[in-house]
């Protein structure tokens, strides 16, 4: 009997124990993966922040920015504790895009739009494997674009709109299988637009003039077809006012005409009435 007592409270000794340890691991903060860390701490040292948009981003929280689905930064999304989703768009920020970007490894969608950030677009993109949304649209953004953001094979959406981006653009972005949603307008791009990415066939979209416009520099399909169909309304319209100008003094010439008639013909019956008048009665 005493045995068995003693049993019980060994045992219920152990059982508190271990819910004990159990909680203990449970409340303890669990750090970041090393590298969102580092992507994170690198990404805010490369941007200016001049509205402190961005003042929660500190190096207290880029230890431990998520939990689970919870983000405790503004403007990223977590998944299963790793930083899933950045979207810094419209805060007025300037500065460059730091390479070490690429350590986000499980990042999936990348928006900073819509702010005033330098630079050339980091050729270490190509390490976001999983990357499958681009948009660094509206910024100040210049240089090449890089071949590299072929090897992202997810990317369904590359916007990168109204920037100064030079150069040509990369064939192999056209190798995209996913991609539905491209825009490099309003750039300072050169050279013949890839036939992969203007005349896709198949399942794959092909985009259209909208998505190339603004560029003084590139040709070719679409905005070859928009050239001829532009050329072909500024045809139609001088022809349109040649005609329109040739009816026009047409009906004036006719209406002279008519009123020379008129005035021809009053004066003859004024003068073959006067001739009557003078001629004698018989």
């Amino acid at each position: 009997m005493a045995r068995s007592h003693r049993f019980s409270y060994q045992f219920s000794n152990r059982l508190i124990l271990l819910i004990l340890l159990t909680l203990e691991t449970a409340q303890r903060p669990t750090t970041a993966d090393p590298n969102d860390e580092a992507c994170l701490k690198n990404l805010r040292e490369n941007l200016q922040d001049p509205a402190s948009n961005l003042r929660n981003w500190t190096n207290s929280v880029f230890t431990n920015p998520c939990s689970g689905f919870t983000s405790y930064l503004p403007g990223a999304t977590c998944n299963n504790g790793r930083i899933y989703k950045l979207s810094l768009t419209n805060l007025s920020l300037r500065g460059t895009i730091s390479p070490f970007l690429s350590n986000c490894t499980n990042l999936q969608s990348l928006d900073l739009s819509s702010n005033q950030i330098s630079g050339v677009i980091p050729p270490e993109i190509q390490y976001l494997v999983n990357l499958a949304v681009l948009n660094l649209s509206s910024n100040q953004l210049s240089g090449e674009i890089t071949p590299q953001l072929a090897l992202c094979a997810y990317l369904n959406v590359i916007d990168l709109h109204d920037n100064q981006l030079s150069g040509s653009i990369p064939q192999q972005l056209g190798l995209l299988a996913r991609l539905s949603a491209f825009d490099v307008s309003n750039n300072k791009l050169s050279g013949q637009i890839p036939t992969y990415l203007s005349n896709r066939t198949g399942s794959f979209p092909r985009f259209n003039a909208s998505s190339f416009v603004g560029n003084k520099g590139l040709y070719g399909y679409p905005l070859q077809e928009m050239m001829m169909k532009s050329r072909g309304l500024s045809v139609m319209a001088i022809v349109g006012i040649g005609l329109g100008s040739g009816v026009a003094s047409l009906m004036i010439s006719f209406t002279g005409v008519c009123l020379w008639l008129r005035i021809t013909e009053k004066k003859i019956v004024e003068e073959e009435g006067k001739i009557s008048q003078s001629m004698p009665d018989y």
